[in-house]
């Protein structure tokens, strides 16, 4: 592993991985140098396809750490991986195709000033501007198939100034206190790609804490939507939707959510 001495203690560390994303991962991390230089930051980037950077890592007003995997890892093993090298008060999950156009960080941390928020997001738009669906409800089988159908369309949650909290939300940007992230055990690492997110949010809400999504914090997703276009993809979508279906942690919802029990009664065992 390549690595930058940091000086001072990080108040955040942010973890990015790349699968032969390193365009997209400079343009972010002049993002980052541009607009977040409020907060003490240091970068975790992980390569998984045996990338060349062309860039020095001293380019940037931040240190960087870089993690080279000799063969690609998941999204849940990559960011754990990259935790363990993480010494920031906060752990921050990105996607190397986010930009910023300020720094959102601010706002998320009024919203972690409250000890039951586990995790905190900020408002993703897209390149037109328009709010991306990235705050839902947990999935059911019978909604799938109900969007599927081009049917249940539109938001599960109607965005206000306020912040919101819904039951999960998407693993492209996502903050966490450090000491959260660690009880709880990081992702779940039987998931390759796709669902880390609502599985990790969903043992968040049954230990107690709350989703939150900032809405003055706002960043750009600049989405592929891999899974409508490759079928490797979509299989691995596939698997973890059945993975996370078949689930002891999916009955327990679905139990809480018939029975109309809220979460924060029916917390897991420490």
């Amino acid at each position: 592993m390549d690595k930058i001495v940091v000086e001072q203690s990080p108040e955040i560390s942010i973890s990015v991985v790349s699968h032969a994303q390193i365009q997209l991962i400079e343009c972010l991390l002049h993002d980052i140098g541009q607009h977040c230089r409020a907060s003490l930051i240091e970068l975790i980037l992980t390569l998984n396809l045996d990338e060349i950077l062309p860039f020095a890592a001293d380019d940037f007003v931040f240190p960087i750490k870089v993690i080279r995997n000799p063969i690609p890892l998941g999204f849940a093993t990559n960011h754990n991986r990259a935790f363990t090298y993480a010494t920031g008060r906060f752990f921050c999950v990105m996607n190397p195709d986010i930009r910023l156009n300020g720094d959102p960080f601010k706002a998320l941390f009024t919203c972690l000033h409250d000890s039951k928020v586990g995790v905190a997001a900020p408002l993703i738009l897209s390149t037109s501007g328009e709010i991306e669906d990235s705050a839902r409800r947990f999935p059911t089988p019978l909604k799938i198939f109900c969007k599927a159908f081009g049917r249940c369309k539109g938001s599960d949650y109607l965005v206000i100034d306020n912040p919101i909290f819904p039951d999960w939300v998407g693993g492209m940007f996502m903050l966490f206190p450090r000491d959260v992230f660690k009880k709880i055990g990081g992702f779940d690492q039987r998931y390759f790609l796709y669902y880390e997110d609502v599985d990790l949010c969903a043992r968040l809400r049954l230990k107690g804490y709350e989703v939150a999504v900032c809405p003055d914090a706002k960043v750009i997703h600049l989405a592929r939507r891999s899974s409508h276009h490759s079928f490797k993809y979509l299989k691995w979508h596939l698997m973890s939707m059945m993975r996370f279906f078949c689930s002891s942690l999916f009955l327990k919802i679905l139990w809480l959510r018939l029975t109309k029990t809220p979460m924060s009664k029916c917390k897991l065992e420490q």
